[in-house]
């Protein structure tokens, strides 16, 4: 993979099969096709989870990746530093710039929306390169810029003025998905079908999600997503857990001592197993 950067808004392409000398940015500026030469740099971050190391460790502490320093193994150049890295980095061992490669689209980068179907303009948002449907108002995020824009989104409200934070107060909707109305809509790119999702499966802000090429908003769920992190909004405590009954360990133990002291007969009349929830029942009067 060959990366070059955009000296303006420091967007990352790949123009491993770009023969054109120049494109046009998402931002507008024209990015020189021509890679700089890698230089010798030390290796001072981790290729896969971007933390700081010590000299001459072989593994990272923090994530426990596999450190590589053999220059015969280092073929992909840091746009921003020049520094070797392994082709398959992350982030840069060197300076610690995250790779992020957007696509090259030399002859025209509008693409279509998915909503309203008219050619949505591209245009870059916190160095984001993203598509603008000028109609809806809806937003097209591509590749795996999605987290980074929420991230700065989230940022440039929480240091917002007071004054600009009264105007742009984010909204949390707290709905319900089940009862939106169900809309699949098609990735702008492939033309196929998009998940829908629900952002971090309790916000009620359902998005739609190609996991070959981007993320579709609608207006407003950007800051509907927001405004759900910044209330302290997070995955459901239920959803991280197994859905497994809660039994109490008392009972579990007192259930055991009377199966060893065959204290557990079935009832006359009552088929071996048919009166399990009295069994239980009688268990719980114990601890009432």
């Amino acid at each position: 993979m060959r990366l070059v950067v955009c000296a303006n808004c420091h967007t990352q392409y790949d123009v491993s099969d770009i023969v054109a000398k120049s494109f046009p940015c998402r931002c507008g500026e024209t990015v020189e096709n021509d890679p700089h030469e890698a230089v010798d740099a030390a290796v001072r971050r981790c290729a896969a989870c971007g933390a700081l190391i010590s000299p001459d460790v072989e593994a990272c502490d923090y994530c426990g990746s596999a450190i590589v320093r053999d220059p015969g193994n280092l073929s992909l150049i840091c746009p921003e530093c020049y520094g070797r890295n392994q082709e398959d980095s992350r982030f840069c061992t060197a300076c610690g710039v995250g790779f992020r490669p957007q696509q090259v689209q030399v002859e025209s980068y509008e693409l279509p929306c998915p909503v309203c179907t008219v050619l949505m303009p591209a245009r870059q948002v916190g160095g984001i390169g993203l598509n603008e449907c000028r109609e809806c108002n809806g937003l097209w995020i591509p590749d795996d810029s999605f987290d980074l824009l929420v991230s700065r989104a989230i940022d440039a409200r929480r240091n917002a003025d007071p004054a600009q934070l009264a105007a742009l107060k984010p909204r949390v909707t707290g709905s319900n998905p089940a009862a939106q109305r169900v809309q699949y809509r098609k990735c702008p790119v492939c033309d196929g079908f998009m998940q829908r999702r629900n952002f971090r499966r309790s916000s009620g802000v359902i998005i739609d999600r190609c996991s070959s090429h981007g993320t579709w908003l609608d207006a407003d769920e950007l800051e509907q997503i927001a405004g759900f992190v910044l209330s302290g909004g997070k995955m459901s405590p239920q959803l991280r857990q197994a859905s497994r009954p809660r039994v109490d360990p008392r009972s579990e133990a007192e259930f055991a001592r009377m199966r060893l002291a065959r204290e557990i007969r079935p009832s006359r009349g009552v088929p071996i197993g048919g009166s399990i929830v009295d069994v239980f029942a009688g268990l719980l009067k114990k601890f009432t």
